[in-house]
Order: structure tokens, then C-alpha cells, then sequence
């Protein structure tokens, strides 16, 4: 059997099969009939089902001939003749342990090879079925390597097109295959509730039997103790008939046993039951683990499915770049291979609606997933972007997302560590991150909050009007445009911000109101959906977080901020800065707003919590890691433009491309690093002295210009009358 083994060819693995049973059931025949010992019939057959066959007649039995019994198989007539045998051994009494003995051993033999040639079997299968696999990953890794020679080798845009269309079947295909997949899945689904229901049925069956069983025990308990206290302390009873007392005991004494009987048949019951529920707890688990297993397959595959489309949506976009505006059959087409594109929505690829996780208009903050872009090739790209971003979340959900779920079930109380840190930094689950911030800002905020202060100030706006309440009425409407919370006429959030900016234009009347503040107020109203929480949230971060001036008239500390961002990227990526100075290229036209608004004009929400999450804990230093890494995150990109209105456009809406969260944040936190605060500090005091420096210069420039001026007087040129004079010749 090894050498056998050995020689397997495993591209023809059913033949091979074959041949090896054929094989071993010659040997296991040859080794029955020539090599045993002489005397001993040959073991029974393979299969067990065949032996019973009609028996021959007995010999003794007269007027019947074994000759007459019909002719069977020669595997009927092996064991009709084992039979026989067996039938003489046991008539002799002194051969009959010897002929067991041999028959015995030759059948635990032939178990014992089919026993081996099921497992060979079966390792058999394992092999064709991994060296299938192979041949299916070899066969599409082929397939895609023809498929991108043959885009590459193609001369003509009809080819390419049609190297698309191929494309586009695939896409079909693929979407077929995970409908077919999601309709096994529905299907399992039902025969996993209704074994949940029998398994909720049986359990109530047991539950009501073990409540019987506890009522009968405590029956035969109270029994057993009023038997035993009789035995003990036998009542005093007058005396009677010697006969009565024996009866009575006799009685007693058969109630007792048929009390054993009983018990012992509700213990074989309870051990019964006991199994019965062992077995549908095990059959229940693989139901739910194979649940399991089928959603995160058809997760991978909605993923893999949504990179495809995304791979495709891109290969058109650059072939219309290609094309350009070139009036042509083949821009036609492009044109509405495009709007197709752009129609098409993941709900409706099946007839029946299934879908696992299908991409939504709006996430569950309200804002959209799909950007809305006016020119049709922003808007092309903005469905690329929120496909990457559905694959990346399908992808990480059970990698990533589930273990960080868990991590912050396991925390408990809340407490400053280094562990805290490290998961601030992963991002906080949707269902902590308002317990998690009311807690950060608590801590930010302790030392100036005070009981009734909001409620106190929202008063305070009721007597009188603030100044800076007509700059707040006109950024309401300009809050979040994409966020359905601050768009539709019935939602209350835009009452909401309202009070909540108001009520802060008079906690700090320094500063009253500045452009930024409503979209602060707005993310901490969309995540805490508390008045009084997202006030001191603002509070927090205008008054605690952010340096001083950050907010004020002349933005000093805003300024001073671009300055040492500047002086960073030089030194973390002085390629990317070397590029953007030949082009003459200012970066703050872009970095002003992330720093005044953190970011929340700029990212995806997915990405822009996670950096508040940490931002809310660490400070300031989180926005300048972040700025970094979004500019190493696309150096690439931005490396490969070669005109300065190009980069300018690009730069504009560059960070919406970002989808992969948990890059941007490896390179944040991992790739910037040294980020020491001793730095920072020293970068701004360095550059605040500076600018004010050149502050003053200019205030001495503009004092001294108005001085020259108001000593001229005012002067009108030769040949031109004053306002007096053509008021005096009307």
C-alpha cells in the first residue's frame, strides 16, 4: 500500500482511486484464499450487507439436496459456506474456541483495511480538492495576466473598449455568483431558525420536565424522611393483633422499593434528557459557526466586489481623460458607459434586494457617503471613493473593528494610561464615543463648569441680543451642506447649534463669534445629541485645547500654527516641499481651515471622529501628526503634477480621496514619529516672536503713512473741482 501511495498521479486523481481499491481488495482476496493457513475459509466480504442471503437447505433434511438450492454470487455462496462452518464448529465442541478465534481475527484484519483505505480515501480527496483550488487560482492569475497584456497590446480604443466590456461581464458574472452565494445564505438562514425553534422547544420540553422531576424528589424526600422518622420514632400504637404489625411493615417496606424504582427511572430520565440537550447545544454551535463562516465570506466577497467596480469606474475615468473632448463614436459610448455607471446602485444588482451590508445614501452621521460633486468626473470619482471606502470597512470589520469592539467592552471605568491612549488612537466604537467624550471633556472642562451655567447664559440671550447674533444666523445655512441633520426644514439640530453658539458668544465675549465655530459645535452636537454636552465640548476646545489667540481678531496663534507646519514638512518631507516651492505653491491657502475647524470640512467622518477621538485626549500635537500624514498619504499623487493650477485644483479636494483609515493613521502615529511637544513648543514661541515683530513693523508703517497723509491735507489735483464747488455751481 505505500509503494502504491506513492505512485498516485494527482492529475488524474479518480482513476488513481480506483486502481488503489481495486488493488488492495485483490490483495485482501489473494491473502484470504492463497496465503492463509490451510484449513480456514476465506473472510467474509467487504460488505456486510450482502451476507444476508437466503441459506442453503440443511443437509439432513430429507427429500432436499444442497445441489437443489439456487446458484448465487460467488460472495453468497463464500458465505453460505462460512455459515456452514461455523454452524459444524459449533457443533464440536472441542474445535469451537479454535474456529471463533480465527474467524474473529480475520475479520478485525479486513476492518482494520478498510479502515485505512477510507482514510487513504479520504486523503485522497483533500488532495484533489487543495490541488483543484490551486488550478482555479493558477487558471485566474493566468486570465488576468492575459487579460492586462492584451489592454496593454492593444493599438486602437475599440479594443480597449472592448477589453472593457469584457471587464463588464466579469463584473455580471461576479454578481451572479454572490447572489447565488447570498441566496444559500437566505436558505441556511431558515434552517438555522428553525432549528433555533426546535432547540427552544426542547429546551421548554426540559424545562418543564425538570420541574416535574424536582417536584417528584421533593416527594420522595418528605417520604423518605416521614418513612425514616416512623422507622426511628415508631408511633405508640395500642396493642392489637401480632398479624397487623407485620402487615403494616410489609406494606411500608413495598412502598419504599417502588419509591427506589421510581427514582432511579426519573435519574435515566434526567441522564436522557441531559444528552438530548448536549447534542443540540453542539448541533446549534455549528449552525451558528457556519452562520459565521458564510457572512464573513460574503463580506470578503462584497468587498472584493466593490473594488472590482471601483477598478472599473477608474479605467473609465482615464479613459475619458484619455479621449478628452473629442466628439467621436467611441466618447459615446464612454459618455454612457459613465452615466450607467453613475446610476447604478449595489441594492439594485438583484432581483430579490439581498444585500449584506449595501452602500447607503447618508452613513450614520447623517453625512453622505457619496460626495456631491458638480463636474461629472468629480462626480465619477466621488463613486470611486465611496466604493473604497465600503471595501475597506468590509474588509476590517472582522479583522480590525471586532477586536476593537471587544477591547472596549473589557475597559470598565475610564482612567488616563497608555492603553487608553492606544485605543483613542484605533478610534472608539459608534456605541462608546459619547460616553468616551462626555468623559474627555469633562476633564478639559471640570475646573469651569459649574451647575445651571448653560441654562444661565441661554437666559442672558433672551434679554438682550448678542452683536455677533446675525454672523451666527447666516452661518446656520452653511453648515455641513452634506449632512442631512443640518439640511432638512424638520430637523432640530439647526435650533440646536443656534443656542449652543449664542449661549458661547456670551460665555467668552473675547472672542463672541468667529467663522468655524458652528461646524465645532455641529461635529460635538452630531456625536454627544445634547445641548448642553456639544457647549462645553466648543468650550473646551476654544479654551483649553487650542492655544490662546487661536480664535481671536487677528488670528495669531492660527498663523503661528502655518508657520510651524511649514518648518515640519520640511523637515518630515522636504521632496514633497522642494516640489511645491518650484511651483510656488502655499500650502496654508489649504492647511488654514483643517487647523481652524480640525479637520471637519476636509475628511470622511469615518476618518475625521477617529481623529477627534484622539485629538479630544492628546491636544493640538494630533492635528499636526494628521496634516503630515494626509500629505505623505498622497506625495505620490502630488509628486506626478507638473503645473501649479493643477496641484492648486488637486489640493482642494485631495483629502476626500483618502479611504484607508487605518494607513493614515499607521502613518500619523508610526511614520512621524520622532513628534516630541517640547518641539512644538519651542517651534511656536519662535515663530509668534517673529510675527509679531512683523506685526509691529506694520503698524508703525501704516501710523507713519497716516501721519504723511493728514499732514498734506486734502489736496486736489490741478484741473479738478472739489465736491464744494460743483455743489455750489449747481
Amino acid at each position: 500500500m505505500p509503494l502504491a501511495l506513492q505512485n498516485i498521479s494527482l492529475k488524474h486523481l479518480g482513476t488513481e482511486i480506483q486502481n488503489t481499491m481495486y488493488n488492495i481488495r485483490g490483495n485482501r482476496q489473494a491473502q484470504g484464499t492463497g496465503h492463509g493457513p490451510p484449513g480456514e475459509d476465506p473472510p467474509l466480504s467487504v460488505e456486510p450487507w450482502r451476507t444476508e442471503q437466503p441459506l442453503p437447505s440443511d443437509p439432513g433434511t430429507p427429500g432436499k439436496d444442497p445441489a437443489d438450492s439456487p446458484k448465487s454470487t460467488p460472495k453468497s455462496s463464500l458465505t453460505a459456506n462460512l455459515i456452514q462452518k461455523a454452524k459444524r464448529q459449533n457443533s464440536t465442541f472441542p474445535f469451537f474456541a479454535e474456529g471463533f478465534t480465527r474467524t474473529r481475527t480475520a475479520q478485525e484484519k479486513v476492518l482494520a483495511l478498510e479502515q485505512q483505505v477510507l482514510m487513504l480515501t479520504k486523503e485522497l480527496k483533500s488532495q484533489k480538492e487543495l490541488v483543484r483550488i490551486l488550478h482555479k487560482a493558477l487558471e485566474a492569475a493566468q486570465q488576468e495576466k492575459r487579460a492586462s497584456s492584451a489592454y496593454l497590446a492593444a493599438a486602437e480604443d475599440k479594443d480597449r473598449l472592448e477589453l472593457v466590456r469584457h471587464k463588464v461581464r466579469q463584473i455580471a458574472e461576479l454578481g451572479r455568483r454572490v447572489e447565488a452565494l447570498e441566496q444559500e445564505r437566505e436558505s441556511l438562514l431558515q434552517t438555522a431558525g428553525l432549528q433555533e425553534q426546535q432547540v427552544q422547544e426542547l429546551r421548554r420540553h426540559v424545562q418543564l420536565l425538570m420541574d416535574k422531576n424536582q417536584a417528584k424528589q421533593q416527594v420522595i424526600c418528605k417520604l423518605s424522611e416521614k418513612v425514616t422518622q416512623d422507622f426511628t420514632h415508631p408511633p405508640i400504637q395500642p396493642p392489637g393483633p401480632p398479624g397487623a404489625a407485620n402487615r403494616d411493615f410489609l406494606s411500608q417496606q413495598e412502598k419504599m422499593e417502588h419509591l427506589k424504582d421510581d427514582m432511579e427511572a426519573y435519574r435515566t430520565q434526567n441522564r436522557f434528557l441531559n444528552s438530548e440537550i448536549h447534542q443540540v447545544t453542539k448541533i446549534w454551535r455549528r449552525v451558528a459557526e457556519k452562520e459565521r463562516a458564510l457572512l464573513m465570506k460574503c463580506a470578503y466577497l462584497q468587498a472584493k466586489n466593490c473594488q472590482v467596480e471601483s477598478k472599473y469606474l477608474a479605467g473609465l475615468r482615464r479613459l475619458q481623460e484619455a479621449l478628452g473632448g473629442e466628439a467621436t463614436e467611441c466618447s459615446e459610448l464612454l459618455k454612457q458607459l459613465i452615466q450607467e455607471a453613475l446610476q447604478w446602485e449595489a441594492g439594485e444588482a438583484s432581483a430579490d434586494g439581498v444585500e449584506l451590508s449595501p452602500i447607503s445614501e447618508y452613513d450614520e452621521y447623517g453625512f453622505l457617503t457619496v460626495p456631491n460633486y458638480e463636474m461629472e468626473d468629480l462626480k465619477l470619482l466621488a463613486k470611486i471613493q465611496a466604493l473604497e471606502v465600503h471595501s475597506h470597512h468590509l474588509l476590517a470589520h472582522e479583522a480590525v473593528e471586532q477586536p476593537l469592539r471587544e477591547r472596549w467592552a473589557a475597559l470598565g471605568d475610564l482612567a488616563p494610561s497608555v492603553e487608553l491612549k492606544q485605543l483613542l488612537r484605533a478610534g472608539v466604537p459608534r456605541e462608546h464615543r459619547p460616553r468616551v467624550w462626555r468623559w474627555l471633556i469633562h476633564l478639559r472642562v471640570q475646573h469651569l463648569r459649574s451647575p445651571g451655567r448653560y441654562q444661565e447664559l441661554l437666559n442672558r440671550g433672551q434679554v438682550r441680543e448678542h452683536p455677533a447674533t446675525r454672523q451666527i444666523e447666516l452661518d446656520l445655512n452653511r453648515t455641513f451642506p452634506n449632512n442631512k441633520h443640518f439640511t432638512c426644514p424638520t430637523s432640530s439640530f439647526p435650533d440646536k447649534l443656534r443656542r449652543v453658539l449664542l449661549a458661547f458668544s456670551w460665555q467668552n465675549p473675547t472672542i463672541g463669534y468667529c467663522q468655524g465655530l458652528n461646524r465645532l459645535a455641529a461635529i460635538a452636537l452630531l456625536v454627544l445629541e445634547e445641548e448642553e454636552s456639544a457647549f462645553w465640548c466648543l468650550v473646551a476646545i476654544v479654551e483649553t485645547i487650542m492655544p490662546a489667540d487661536y480664535y481671536s481678531k487677528t488670528l495669531m496663534s492660527s498663523q503661528v500654527d502655518q508657520r510651524v507646519l511649514q518648518d515640519l514638512l520640511l523637515e518630515k518631507l522636504p521632496r514633497l516641499m522642494a516640489h511645491l516651492g518650484q511651483h510656488h505653491v502655499d500650502l496654508s491657502f489649504i492647511t488654514f481651515n483643517w487647523f481652524l475647524v480640525v479637520f471637519a470640512d476636509s475628511l470622511i467622518s469615518n476618518i475625521l471622529l477617529r481623529v477627534w477621538d484622539a485629538f479630544l485626549y492628546e491636544g493640538t500635537k494630533v492635528v499636526f501628526r494628521y496634516a503630515l500624514a494626509i500629505f505623505k498619504y498622497n506625495e505620490e499623487a502630488i509628486l506626478r503634477l507638473q503645473d501649479g493650477l493643477e496641484i492648486y485644483q488637486y489640493l482642494r479636494f485631495f483629502t476626500k480621496t483618502i479611504c484607508n483609515s487605518q494607513k493614515l493613521m499607521n502613518i500619523a502615529f508610526n511614520d512621524m514619529n520622532p513628534f516630541p511637544m517640547k518641539q512644538l513648543q519651542q517651534l511656536r514661541m519662535a515663530h509668534r516672536e517673529r510675527l509679531q515683530a512683523e506685526l509691529h513693523e506694520l503698524e508703525q508703517l501704516k501710523a507713519e503713512y497716516l501721519e504723511t497723509r493728514n499732514s498734506q491735507g486734502p489736496a486736489v489735483p490741478e484741473g479738478c473741482t472739489s465736491e464744494d464747488e460743483g455743489e455750489g455751481d449747481a
